[in-house]
């Protein structure tokens, strides 16, 4: 990796909604993200898909280290989120494990807690691994 962490996405959809990595592992990928108000829902509580997000990204990311190196490369392929307790304030806490590293796909679970470490929400995310597309140069420009 070279990056330090914590590390936060400049640009992309990761960026807009504050993701921040904490952790790097092999098998193993912590984040965060601030509450603010532009990530809840009209009741006041942070929005699923913020939840979904969050677990589809670090798992995503943490296949993409895992295969990178033997030109592959990770995309999601199912995200299954429970959401079991909501959080209105603080910082969302992510931690990705991986359950299953397989040819084709690799399978994670994030659990989400809130600042008094309380499991919020439970993700089971399954990951796709493919080639890399090759890339052809562009004729005639």
């Amino acid at each position: 990796m070279d990056f330090e962490l914590p590390y936060v996405p400049e640009r992309g959809f990761d960026a807009l909604y504050g993701l921040e990595l904490t952790d790097v592992q092999e098998e193993r990928i912590g984040a965060r993200v601030q509450v603010r108000d532009e990530l809840k829902q009209l009741a006041g509580l942070v929005h699923g898909g913020v939840y979904a997000s969050i677990a589809e990204s670090i798992a995503s990311i943490g296949t993409a280290f895992g295969v990178m190196s033997q030109g592959k490369v990770a995309t999601g392929l199912s995200n299954q989120t429970s959401f079991l307790r909501p959080i209105t304030d603080g910082t969302i806490h992510a931690v990705a494990q991986v359950k299953h590293r397989g040819r084709t796909t690799w399978v994670w679970e994030v659990e989400i807690t809130d600042d008094d470490g309380r499991l919020c929400v439970l993700t089971r995310m399954t990951v796709a691994v493919r080639d890399a597309p090759s890339v052809s140069p562009r004729s005639g420009s």
